[in-house]
């Protein structure tokens, strides 16, 4: 397979909702969407299950349709704040995959005084036709559950084992 096919969306898009496209291989890993111009630290606003379970948070909402090889990202109640780079992406050991999702907001017509971010064409969705990407790489050190192996996890391992051995240690004799 090429590198190109493992995980694709659209590079615009301006409306509610988006779909980002993968290889078969990919499944059932987990699938997420974050916002931020920089790959390396851009944060995770909503994440999948691993199952094709619909995941709500705020104003965000991520769906894996499995059979399909693609996940839906939903983005409710869209203000204008909200434009910015964002990013389809799929959790792996090692890197992650990417995709670059550049997100407008049209606001259409004012039709009164207040800021509205429910006028239609805010209702759009992604392209049919997605344009494909090359993925980018998510780094290791980056990723959290790296971070809390480090961090957290062999440092309590290693004190343990060495509290092990300092009471099973064998006595001096002289």
């Amino acid at each position: 397979y090429s590198i190109a096919t493992e995980i694709t969306g659209p590079t615009t898009v301006n409306g509610l909702e988006l779909r980002c496209a993968y290889g078969s291989q990919w499944e059932t890993y987990l699938k997420w969407w974050c916002r931020g111009a920089v790959w390396s630290s851009c944060e995770i606003l909503v994440k999948t299950t691993g199952s094709e379970q619909e995941v709500k948070r705020d104003r965000l909402s991520i769906r894996d349709d499995q059979k399909n090889h693609a996940f839906t990202v939903t983005m409710k109640d869209l203000r204008r704040d909200d434009a910015d780079t964002y990013w389809c992406g799929i959790e792996r050991t090692g890197t992650d995959l990417g995709v670059k999702v550049q997100v407008t907001i049209d606001p259409g017509k004012r039709e009164s005084p207040e800021w509205t971010t429910t006028t239609a064409s805010l209702a759009r969705t992604a392209a049919a036709t997605p344009k494909t990407t090359a993925p980018i790489t998510r780094s290791l050190l980056r990723s959290t559950h790296f971070l809390v192996l480090v961090l957290l996890e062999l440092p309590l391992f290693l004190s343990m084992l060495g509290a092990i051995l300092w009471v099973n240690r064998s006595p001096r004799r002289s």
